[in-house]
């Protein structure tokens, strides 16, 4: 395994003695939670802690307006939401243990919007969208509360939508990652027309995986549903984090059995 030293040094008791820390070089994939509106990162904590033992670097956090900042509901808008988002990617992105190249984000319904428009303005490795809702680019800096009544968002949503046409759904047109776009069976606030613009917009991705969740609502609010979601999460995270690693480090072993 490779290493690194970092030379360094220690005060004790007003003397300075020198020191060299000794730490695998290998760097750590970082997997960002975007939670949808009116959630928070509470409910997200347990499947980062089990999304972590793959060896990963996750950070929750709560959107403004949200949790400890909910007097700010009723007027946060999405600029300020995406200015949470690129915040917490930035302090992810910046811990010691974390490769900057090897970022996962992974948004429900608001936040897979959010985390949709995130992959323009930073470098994003793999997406996973759950339910991501869509909004109407206009009307950037209305309070976010307003937007599903003074955008009729009932009617947008059911419409076929052209990926130039909106700015989130533009974003994933030039990500040339991997992405997973999981749809509810029984969604009463994303239509399939919604699942099928972001589906249609990933012409670049490296891969799409889509899967449908039988019997599941848009808040997955029964615990089997839950659970079936963090399973699904969890495999393809794997799958896309560690597989490539693992058959880049099976190559030269199997030319060298060749030779």
């Amino acid at each position: 395994m490779a290493i690194r030293e970092k030379r360094t040094s220690l005060e004790v008791h007003g003397d300075q003695i020198c020191a060299t820390i000794v730490s695998p070089e290998t760097l750590l994939p970082g997997i960002l939670f975007v939670h949808g509106w009116g959630g928070s990162q509470e409910r997200y904590l347990a499947r980062a802690r089990a999304i972590a033992e793959l060896g990963c670097v996750c950070l929750t956090f709560d959107l403004t307006g949200h949790a400890g900042t909910r007097l700010r509901f009723e007027t946060v808008t999405r600029e300020n939401n995406l200015q949470d988002l690129l915040a917490a990617y930035d302090l992810l992105a910046a811990q010691p243990n974390v490769d900057p190249a090897q970022i996962a984000v992974i948004g429900s319904s608001y936040g897979g919007y959010l985390a949709a428009l995130l992959t323009a303005l930073r470098p994003v490795q793999w997406l996973a969208l759950r339910v991501p809702a869509l909004y109407v680019d206009a009307g950037w800096e209305i309070p976010k509360l307003r937007l599903r009544k003074e955008q009729d968002l009932d009617a947008y949503r059911q419409t076929i939508i052209a990926a130039e046409q909106n700015r989130a759904l533009l974003a994933c047109s030039r990500f040339a990652g991997d992405v997973l776009l999981v749809q509810s069976e029984f969604d009463h606030l994303i239509p399939p027309a919604v699942i099928s613009n972001y589906r249609e917009a990933c012409v670049h991705a490296r891969s799409l995986t889509y899967r449908m969740m039988g019997g599941a609502d848009h808040g997955l609010t029964e615990e089997p549903m839950r659970e079936a979601y963090t399973a699904l999460l969890f495999n393809w995270l794997r799958e896309m984090v560690f597989g490539g690693q693992k058959a880049s480090a099976a190559a030269p072993v199997a030319a060298a059995r060749s030779g």
